[in-house]
């Protein structure tokens, strides 16, 4: 090379993303691409000394909802502080477009109650500059971020753009209906929309309870849908089921697939009642796979875990009808009646009461713990409140109680709500092997007050290569290759996840002995206040975005060279 490259990244143990051994090498930038990986001997503009240090592509996020969060903010934070260079949001079907003026409240009711963002922060965040989706992805191309990001089309949003109160009350689609919403979603992919998604789950309801719209969603309805998307370019048809009605939706999903040839990604996660049934998923998914279908399938990197609190969303005690009383009042006053003596004893005489909210369940102490520092999130069953309390005669109720009061009243419990049926995380580890698999469900941007889960990239890295002490672990070339480029492939990103001449310069050089994730904490950063959980990571020297630092030592350069992603045959 005669040239002098943009940076040169300095003998570095690459983990280049085809999930080969790792070695030491040098890589060159220019103009956004990866030039040379070897023996680089010109001298960059930029140098960075990575010896000693794991370098890796950009991690690629296929499951965020970072939908509204890239209207307000240019930094997509959490997930671009955990090495993640791409995100791709408009999962689970819902989304911002598109949309008419009438229908802006429903959608951010929607959005409050399915992923938990709360309306003022949407209400006062969102824009709204645009209605149709096509009109979204060109004012989203206009906007700089700190990764790139790509959007898919959501199916809540559509079906009742043109269905209107039908569609929100889920009556079936007519041919009439199911043309518009094809005609639609064809558009969406000449915009550049990445892939088409849907959710056929009980748990995923507006603010106000009602389910969401494409619950029940006939099997004509999108085959109309993906048969058009996947007529004019590639895309994904992303989809989320229950468990109690895989039996039903599977197979149908799957028909969809044959009879359109779209590609389709779903969620496949270990629930308690039924802790092997994932199993049977995936033994359907590898015979479908063998029928010639693409299938991708995302797993979760660890239990998804539900956080409770009294700064949170939800809290063990939320229904008690002492505790309802103070409920609404402000931390400090709320804390000031918790250590009253006899405001304990009254809630603790009481039992929790039923409630319709999907993401709260009559409290099972044996399944919920004190997170610790450094979190664990593979703890033993008999580190469970339940078994703690049993030892020391004690109500596991007091536990969580006092528990929650620690920290001026910041105490959190930890509930492993998916993937922790056995009580350790073997069945994830046999999942992430699964040829189907990528990670996913990190829910970035999503469940502000209730789940924090960004960080799935970095606990990919720390737990399952380093970290775990209670089964098998995972190397290092294997989980970067599957959540770089397995994950970039599974939504037709070709250009990425490999360090390689010719690649997108999207790279994270990696203090791998120092990589350390601090316990969630609440933060209140979005607009109006808003309040969200975070957590500190540490290790992260440089995140680098089309050949751009933007992370250095876990603090951002305000560097933004992220753009809108466009899908296959989307503008450029």
């Amino acid at each position: 090379m005669t040239s002098t490259p943009d940076l040169v990244i300095r003998g570095g143990n690459i983990a280049d993303g085809k999930g080969g051994d790792l070695y030491e090498a040098d890589v060159a930038i220019s103009g956004g691409k990866i030039t040379e990986v070897g023996k680089v001997s010109a001298k960059g503009k930029e140098e960075i000394d990575a010896r000693g240090k794991l370098v890796a592509p950009g991690f690629v996020d296929v499951h965020t909802h970072y939908d509204g969060q890239v209207t307000w903010s240019q930094d997509i934070t959490p997930s671009s502080q955990n090495g993640v260079t791409t995100a791709i949001m408009g999962n689970c079907g819902v989304g911002f477009a598109p949309c008419r003026p009438s229908d802006h409240n429903r959608l951010i009711q929607l959005m409050e109650g399915v992923e938990d963002i709360p309306e003022p922060v949407l209400s006062a965040g969102i824009p709204w500059a645009w209605e149709s989706f096509p009109d979204y992805m060109e004012w989203l191309s206009k906007r700089n971020f700190d990764m790139d990001i790509g959007a898919q089309l959501p199916h809540a949003a559509l079906r009742v753009y043109v269905m209107g109160e039908r569609g929100a009350r889920r009556d079936p689609a007519t041919p009439e209906d199911n043309k518009q919403m094809a005609a639609l979603a064809g558009d969406a992919v000449r915009s550049g929309a990445l892939g088409f998604s849907t959710s056929r789950t009980l748990n995923h309801r507006t603010s106000t309870g009602d389910y969401t719209p494409t619950l029940k969603a006939g099997e004509d309805e999108l085959t109309a849908i993906a048969g058009a998307m996947h007529g004019v370019g590639r895309s994904v048809l992303q989809f989320v089921l229950d468990q109690s009605t895989v039996h039903e939706d599977l197979p149908m999903m799957l028909r969809v697939a044959e009879n359109t040839k779209c590609p389709i990604s779903f969620s496949v996660a270990q629930a308690d009642k039924a802790p092997r049934r994932w199993r049977q998923t995936m033994d359907t998914i590898n015979e479908a796979a063998a029928r010639g279908l693409s299938i991708t399938t995302q797993i979760a990197a660890r239990p998804v875990g539900l956080l409770l609190g009294l700064e949170l969303s939800r809290n063990p005690f939320q229904t008690h009808p002492s505790y309802r009383e103070i409920a609404k009042l402000p931390l400090t006053e709320r804390l000031a009646h918790l250590r009253r003596p006899e405001v304990r004893a009254a809630i603790l005489r009481e039992s929790a009461t039923a409630t319709d909210d999907p993401l709260f369940f009559r409290p099972n102490y044996d399944k919920m713990y004190l997170l610790g520092n450094p979190p664990d999130y593979e703890q033993p069953p008999e580190n469970a409140l339940g078994p703690q309390a049993r030892r020391q005669g004690r109500q596991p109720e007091e536990l969580a109680y006092d528990a929650m009061l620690t920290d001026e009243g910041r105490g959190m419990l930890y509930v492993p709500f998916l993937n922790y049926a056995d009580g350790n995380l073997d069945a994830v580890h046999e999942m992430l092997r699964e040829p189907s698999a990528v990670p996913g469900l990190s829910d970035g941007g999503a469940h502000c007050g209730i789940i924090c889960d960004a960080s799935f990239p970095t606990y990919l890295l720390t737990h399952w290569t380093r970290d775990r002490r209670r089964g098998e672990k995972l190397s290092i070339p294997f989980v970067i290759a599957a959540q770089s480029r397995k994950t970039a492939l599974s939504v037709g990103l070709t250009d990425r996840g490999v360090i390689a001449p010719g690649f997108k310069a999207d790279v994270n050089v990696i203090d791998y002995d120092r990589l350390h994730l601090h316990p969630p904490k609440v933060h209140y950063d979005l607009p109006v206040g808003g309040r969200r959980l975070l957590q500190q990571v540490d290790g992260y020297d440089a995140t680098i975005v089309s050949g751009v630092v933007t992370q250095r030592d876990g603090k951002a350069t305000g560097a933004r060279p992220g753009r809108l992603v466009r899908g296959a045959r989307g503008l450029n």
